[in-house]
C-alpha cells in the first residue's frame, strides 16, 4: 500500500512533531510513528466501503418503497441497476474487506449512515448515474466505469468527507490522495465477476517495514550529530531563517546517506528534494539540494559512504 517516499513523509511527521513539542521520547515516537502508518488501512477501508455501503443504503430504500401501501408503479417495480452492479456486488462479497472491517470493529458507516446517504443522493443527482441507469442493460466493464467515475468524481473529492476524515484522525489528511489513487487503480484492474479482491498490506514486504522503523531510530538517536554535517556549510542562511522542516528533511536524509547501504546516494537526495517540494517553503528545495550535493561529494572523498552494489552514488 505504502511507497518509500510515504514511509519517509510519516518519518517525517513523527520527527518534526517531536521537534515542535521538545520530545526526546523515543518509544512515544516510535509507537506514534507505527499507529500512523498502519491506521491508514482503516482509511482505505472506510473509503473503500462507502461503495458496498451505498449499495446497502438503496437496496434499504428500495425494499421500503415496495412496501409502502401506497407505492407508485415505478417504486413497485424499481430500476435495479445500482444494487445490481457486478462491481458493488464483488465489493460487497469480498471476505477479505470483511474479515478486515470486523478485526478492526469498524462501525464508522453504520453510526454515521448520513454521510452514506449524502453521497447516494449526490450520486442520483449527477450526469454520471442518469446515464448508467437510463441504459437498458449494461456490460461488466460498464458497471466498473460507473464504479470508477462515482468514486473518483463524487465520493473522493467530497468536501463533508474529507472533513469527517479529518476529525477522525489527524494523521490521514496526507494519507487520503495516495488511498485513493489505490483503490482508483485496484477498482480499474477488476477483469470480471470472477475476480476476488483483496485489501492490500500495509507494507510492501518486511524490508519496508523495517525500512520505517530504522529510519526513525537512526535519526532519533543520532539527531545532534546528524545536525553537525550540516551546520557550518549554510554561510548564506542564518540558523533563524532555516525552516525546521528542513532541518528534519536534512537529518533524515544524511542519516540514509551514512546508515543505509543499500539506499543509492542519487535516490536519497531526490527523495527529499520532492518532499521539501511538497512540505516546505518554495526556496527550500534549493538550499536542499545545494547542502546534501555538498555534503555527499564530501562524504565520498572521506570515504564516509559505503554502498552495496553497482552504481550506488
Amino acid at each position: 500500500m505504502l511507497n518509500r517516499r510515504h514511509i519517509r513523509i510519516k518519518v517525517m511527521q513523527t520527527l518534526y512533531a517531536m521537534q515542535q513539542s521538545n520530545s526526546d521520547h523515543v518509544q512515544g515516537g516510535e509507537k506514534f510513528l507505527t499507529y500512523s502508518i498502519e491506521s491508514i488501512q482503516e482509511l482505505y477501508l472506510l473509503m473503500l466501503t462507502t461503495l458496498v455501503e451505498i449499495k446497502r443504503k438503496e437496496t434499504e430504500y428500495l425494499s421500503i418503497a415496495q412496501k409502502k401501501h401506497l407505492a407508485t408503479k415505478e417504486e413497485r417495480n424499481p430500476n435495479n441497476k445500482l444494487i445490481d452492479n457486478a462491481v458493488l456486488a464483488l465489493l460487497e462479497s469480498s471476505t477479505s474487506i470483511s474479515s478486515k472491517i470486523e478485526e478492526r470493529g469498524m462501525k464508522q458507516w453504520q453510526v454515521k449512515d448520513h454521510y452514506i446517504q449524502m453521497l447516494l443522493d449526490e450520486i442520483k443527482e449527477s450526469d454520471i448515474y442518469k446515464k448508467y441507469m437510463s441504459a437498458p442493460s449494461s456490460s461488466f466493464d460498464e458497471d466498473r466505469q460507473f464504479v470508477v467515475d462515482i468514486f473518483t468524481d463524487i465520493i473522493a473529492p467530497n468536501d463533508k468527507i474529507y472533513e469527517f476524515l479529518e476529525d477522525s484522525q489527524m494523521t490521514w489528511l496526507d494519507d487520503i490522495p495516495v488511498v485513493n489513487t489505490l483503490i482508483q487503480k485496484q477498482l480499474r484492474q477488476v477483469k470480471d465477476s470472477t475476480a476476488v479482491f483483496f485489501v492490500p498490506k500495509v507494507y510492501k514486504d518486511s524490508e519496508d517495514q523495517e525500512f520505517a522503523i530504522n529510519l526513525f531510530r537512526k535519526t532519533i538517536l543520532n539527531y545532534s550529530e546528524l545536525a553537525e554535517e550540516y551546520e557550518g556549510r549554510t554561510p548564506n542562511w542564518d540558523a533563524d531563517r532555516i525552516a525546521e522542516i528542513d532541518t528534519v528533511i536534512l537529518r533524515m536524509a544524511i542519516c540514509e546517506m551514512l546508515k543505509f547501504s543499500s539506499i543509492p546516494v542519487k535516490v536519497t537526495i531526490n527523495e527529499y528534494l520532492e518532499i521539501a517540494k511538497e512540505y516546505s517553503t518554495p526556496k527550500s528545495s534549493i538550499f536542499i539540494n545545494g547542502i546534501l550535493d555538498s555534503i555527499s561529494k564530501d562524504f565520498d572523498k572521506e570515504g564516509k559512504i559505503t554502498k552495496i552494489g553497482k552504481g550506488l552514488l
